[in-house]
């Protein structure tokens, strides 16, 4: 959980005059007592009414609320079409929760701005991406925040074939196509491969470090290095690269 969410969720548990221990708390939010100590401090730092000690418990005064969401018209058809995007596009997870978060960004809005989300007329395809693809990248998604080597069964664009562990890094979206950048222990450089080129990937039962040469920064750093040497109104060699491996 993020921490802005913890904090919002330790608000609610405070409301209605209650006392929660700081064990309650942590229990809840699945994290120590000492994390919640500090986030009760910065929640009183900047004015929210909790009273109580550590020990003891906390309780917040009657009568405050949250100040509602207010966004601009440019704001709210952002958020509409970046959630629709997502789930048109994304995995099936990210759909999930793109829908969510509108649901959850339309219960707080005052009722004007409720019915500017409700009439944002920005929509998206919804067969772009198979269901195949969705639940690969949420299965990508996770590899590259958990760090988890991958074993992929890979299709090149002629159809050849080979099979290789990689380090995945980091996943882009080109327009209905889905790329994941990755260290390939089989090339032993980086790679880009296109998603719909995957035919199987396999967790590889093991988790990777950080390792110099090896990481996402590295790679931005030789694109760097690729536009710099590139000559004028030419395409680098990189960018043709990113289409398949």
């Amino acid at each position: 959980m993020r921490r802005a969410d913890r904090l919002f969720q330790i608000v609610q548990q405070l409301r209605g005059g209650r006392l929660v221990t700081a064990r309650m708390l942590g229990e809840r939010l699945e994290v120590s007592e000492r994390t919640i100590y500090r986030d009760i401090a910065d929640l009183q730092s900047t004015g929210v009414p909790i009273d109580g000690e550590a020990g003891v418990g906390y309780l917040m005064r009657e009568g405050f609320e949250l100040p509602p969401l207010m966004f601009s018209r440019d704001e709210i058809v952002a958020l509409v079409a970046g959630a629709r995007m997502v789930r048109a596009f994304g995995g099936a997870e990210m759909a999930r929760a793109a829908e969510e978060a509108l649901v959850k960004i339309g219960a707080v809005l005052p009722e004007a701005e409720k019915a500017r989300l409700a009439r944002t007329e920005i929509h998206m395809p919804d067969w772009v991406i198979d269901d195949d693809q969705r639940r690969a990248i949420d299965l990508l998604e996770h590899a590259v925040e958990d760090r988890t080597v991958l074993v992929v069964d890979y299709r090149d664009g002629g159809g050849a074939g080979s099979r290789r562990e990689i380090r995945p890094l980091g996943l882009w979206f080109w327009g209905k196509v889905w790329t994941l950048v990755a260290w390939c222990e089989l090339r032993n450089d980086f790679r880009a491969f296109r998603i719909d080129r995957i035919a199987g990937v396999e967790l590889a039962g093991r988790s990777f470090r950080p390792e110099r040469g090896k990481q996402l920064a590295d790679f931005y750093r030789r694109l760097e290095r690729a536009e710099k040497i590139c000559e004028p109104g030419s395409t680098p060699d990189w960018k043709n690269s990113l289409a398949a491996e």
